[in-house]
């Protein structure tokens, strides 16, 4: 089986971030225990494009909050009236651990919007950058990162 790699892009918060602009209906919020379900049943819609996968419910929710760099201000919640449509999961060591949009909100700006908003947050707690991994294959996530002023770091190989 061929080996699968993936990039560390950094975003430098000294420059300058962008407004942030949120599609219409959306609402920002931080994670709160209750709506953990929710979070839950969007990450694993995202990820069933590929590139990851999230171990059932309770496992990922004690996995998430018992994280030594769990800070649930640091995981933002995009909501319209249906519900969960988006989450950027952060950590506290300046590293975004998940971006997932609901795909009928997809190509309409919010994934845009949660990594401007993240870059934002993190400048506030005076960071010089926000790192995150992606795909290497996974192109359209690397255009938004791009977009928004990130760039590769290096190349490494996906652990099994």
């Amino acid at each position: 089986m061929a080996e699968t790699f993936c990039y560390l892009m950094r975003r430098d918060l000294g420059q300058d971030v962008p407004p942030v602009e949120w599609p219409n209906g959306i609402g920002l919020s931080t994670y709160r225990t209750e709506l953990a379900p929710a979070v839950h049943r969007l990450m694993e819609l995202g990820y069933r494009e590929g590139g990851g996968r999230v171990p059932a419910l309770d496992l990922w929710q004690q996995q998430f909050e018992s994280d030594p760099e769990y800070d649930p201000t640091l995981c933002l919640i995009a909501s319209d009236a249906e519900g969960i449509v988006g989450v950027a999961q952060c950590w506290t060591s300046s590293y975004l651990k998940n971006l997932v949009v609901h795909p009928r909100l997809q190509g309409r700006g919010l994934g845009r919007a949660l990594l401007l908003e993240v870059f934002k947050r993190f400048q506030a707690r005076q960071e010089g950058f926000v790192d995150l991994k992606v795909l290497e294959d996974n192109l359209r996530a690397q255009r938004l990162y791009e977009s928004a002023g990130m760039y590769v770091v290096r190349r490494e190989p996906v652990p099994d």
